[in-house]
């Protein structure tokens, strides 16, 4: 069955698919790729909880039943890379498989069964590629790096796409339960002694951040967003005060998170090891004085996937080409959104609408997102938009610039009255973006109208300030597209900009 995938249309095809196996000291994964881009999305992506990395620290050895889970595995993941098409694996081990004496035995099985090299990450190239994953899943981070895998703790600091020299630590969480034997209180003391030799970057350049990778504590941050209700069920980008995660950590180090709200939110098998994870956590964030905790669902997967792109991938803008990419399989015309960046652009410069770059990027985005939701019907595309964008897969922003993205477009089908936003948003709205995220919902009104969402007519027209009148320039041979319900969103949009009348003008 190799190869036997067609191009789609329902896919973006080329480069791909890519995989990547993961072979963790707890958890053995696959991650199937679309294709190599700025922003990789998954096709398949499944992992077995192999605990490989179980009783290597009292015996020096991956345990003969560890073993089979994992080449069983295995074995079947080559199945799935060879009917998805996989055109190449990359095959990476990290504590477990290096600090064990028959790790090399396990490299040779695991090479014959998944046809492909397995490359041995040393500690320092484990931090390596999870600050890269940092740098592919933000837009010019800046912070520590904190990857908690089931053997190993990495740190690392990272400065937009600068990655320091990382430190490991024998610090994972089935590392730190077997040595701490099960009890929170010995953990405690060995994670403090262990992480006192550690010399913490001063990052004087604004806020103290962490950024946390891995899934034990991907979990942590899951009970958090679910204990306080959190509207949005995105991981990603999750974000906490330093202050409030150190409470939190506290809070929940009992043993299985026994009697802990909402606890049944966390698999089984996850349950022993996050109590664990918070003993970490806790004591990462007070010897570094952290004032934020950003959750990240990219690490050292995504970080060796991006390095081996092309520099000008490299340098491509995430939010941007994620849009780019919904438009180009869902949009009536993906040129259409390409040409409402140029056109927003003017009007916001002529109307004095500020942004920051932040914000300007969010409206590019957000321009190249407008039509995703066209084949629902009127009555739910703005709807249909708000959940696709609410919760793509998405890289690069922060969930206030997520709660913009979905806003506009609705707000740019469904109307700009307040009541039909959606709690969700509210809740994660700051008032500067929703102010901007209205304008341009207006914005994208009046041009579905005048160009019925497909290209070749915006760039011949001009909306433009006069004292205190918004005016459309249409061109005269454009003159039949003047109309009602183009009026009144004309004067939609002026109100919204806070100007008193809104007239067309026919211009040669």
């Amino acid at each position: 069955m190799t190869g036997t995938q067609e191009p789609t249309r329902g896919r973006l095809n080329g480069s791909g698919p890519l995989a990547v196996v993961d072979i963790g000291s707890n958890s053995v994964r696959i991650v199937v790729y679309e294709r190599e881009a700025r922003t990789p999305t998954m096709l398949f992506n499944e992992k077995t909880l192999a605990g490989l990395g179980r009783g290597v620290a009292a015996t020096g050895e991956l345990a003969e039943d560890s073993v089979a889970k994992a080449l069983n595995a295995l074995k079947r993941y080559r199945a799935l890379s060879e009917h998805i098409g996989v055109k190449k694996t990359y095959v990476v081990a990290t504590a477990a498989v290096r600090d064990a004496t028959n790790g090399s035995k396990f490299v040779r099985d695991v090479e014959e069964v998944i046809g492909a090299p397995v490359r041995i990450l040393d500690g320092g190239e484990e931090a390596h590629y999870s600050a890269l994953g940092i740098v592919a899943g933000f837009w010019k981070p800046h912070g520590i790096v904190g990857d908690l895998g089931g053997g190993s703790l990495e740190l690392v600091e990272v400065s937009d796409k600068v990655v320091g020299d990382g430190e490991t630590f024998p610090l994972g969480g089935l590392r730190l339960s077997e040595d701490a034997d099960g009890k929170i209180s010995k953990a405690q003391k060995i994670v403090e002694e262990s992480l006192k030799s550690f010399k913490w970057p001063a990052m004087n350049d604004g806020e103290r951040t962490f950024f946390a990778v891995g899934g034990t504590w991907r979990s942590l941050g899951r009970l958090h967003l679910v204990q306080n209700g959190y509207p949005l069920h995105v991981m990603h980008n999750y974000e906490i005060s330093g202050e409030e995660a150190l409470a939190f950590c506290q809070s929940v180090q009992v043993k299985d998170l026994e009697g802990v709200d909402n606890a049944d939110c966390i698999s089984k098998q996850r349950r022993s090891l996050v109590p664990f994870g918070a003993v970490v956590m806790e004591q990462v964030l007070k010897s570094m004085k952290a004032d934020r905790v950003v959750f990240s669902a990219t690490g050292v997967r995504e970080g060796l996937l991006h390095e081996y792109l092309p520099e000008e991938l490299q340098a491509q803008d995430p939010v941007i080409e994620a849009a780019r990419e919904l438009s180009l399989l869902r949009a009536r015309s993906p040129q259409h959104g390409e040409e409402l960046i140029a056109w927003t652009d003017a009007i916001f410069d002529e109307m004095s609408v500020t942004e920051t770059g932040y914000e300007r990027r969010l409206r590019h985005a957000a321009c190249l997102l407008a039509d995703i939701g066209w084949r629902a019907h009127p009555d739910y595309r703005g709807e249909q938009s708000f959940n696709i964008i609410s919760n793509a897969a998405f890289v690069g922003l922060d969930h206030a610039g997520r709660a913009y993205l979905a806003a506009a477009v609705f707000y740019r089908h469904q109307g700009l009255g307040e009541g039909n936003l959606s709690n969700v948003i509210r809740a994660l709205f700051t008032e500067r973006l929703k102010v901007r995220a209205k304008i341009l919902g207006a914005v994208l009104r009046v041009a579905s109208l005048l160009s019925a969402s497909m290209a070749g007519t915006l760039a011949l027209t001009t909306i433009r300030k006069d004292d205190c009148d918004l005016v459309l320039e249409l061109p005269s041979n454009l003159e039949a597209f003047e109309g009602e319900r183009l009026r009144k969103r004309l004067m939609q949009l002026a109100k919204v900009l806070r100007l008193e009348n809104a007239r067309m003008e026919i211009v040669d």
